[in-house]
């Protein structure tokens, strides 16, 4: 007899991929989901300094680091997808997405995100950078780390970059690939490498 299909894991990947699909389960899935949750963020907040708020979702290939003063914070009904890489100190408000694929380094500075913003796939944000001096190699220059903070409802588009010591005001789009390395206006949509200013959300219709 061959074995039963293990129909369970397939939807354990999905949600680890799709995180978004939590929020919808059914108590029958349910049943089985939130233990698991359960136990992936219980082990997170015992061997790192990470506080988790309810109904969170991680995903188990999500890779969270956090040290004693570099803590990792996260608000209600955040989720965090598969092969994400999160190094505090981070601060997430409530309803926060990170997609798949995600780097985040808060550096010194600390990276801030504010409720509601959602942040697409493969998305890098670095709280930190090194010097640049030509009299030494730059990994052994000092770096230096202002911080990175991001406003609420904010939608950060796939493969956007977004550098150390910008401020992205509430209500703002970053486009596909953009790379941002200035600070954005409330509700500005911008777009290019560097990024700038290509329209305003309250235009749209």
């Amino acid at each position: 007899m061959s074995e039963a299909i293990d129909y369970q894991a397939q939807h354990k990947q999905r949600l680890a991929y799709m995180p978004w699909l939590y929020f919808s389960l059914k108590p029958k899935h349910l049943s089985w989901a939130r233990p698991w949750q359960d136990a992936i963020q219980a082990h997170l907040m015992a061997v790192e300094t990470v506080s988790i708020g309810n109904n969170c979702f991680i995903a188990p290939q999500a890779k969270l680091f956090a040290e004693p003063g570099r803590d990792i914070v996260m608000g209600d009904q955040c989720m965090i997808a598969a092969d994400s890489f999160l190094h505090g100190p981070i601060v997430m408000g409530n309803e926060v997405a990170i997609n798949h694929g995600c780097s985040l380094d808060g550096g010194r500075g600390k990276i801030i995100i504010g409720d509601q913003t959602r942040i697409a796939n493969n998305v890098t944000i670095y709280a930190f950078n090194h010097g640049m001096l030509s009299d030494s190699p730059i990994y052994q220059q000092s770096a230096n780390s202002q911080g990175i903070v991001i406003g609420k409802d904010v939608w950060i588009g796939a493969q956007a970059g977004i550098v150390d010591g910008v401020a992205i005001g509430d209500c703002a789009v970053i486009g596909m690939g953009a790379v941002v390395t200035k600070d954005v206006p409330d509700y500005a949509i911008v777009a290019g490498n560097p990024a700038k200013i290509i329209g305003d959300r309250r235009d749209k219709r």
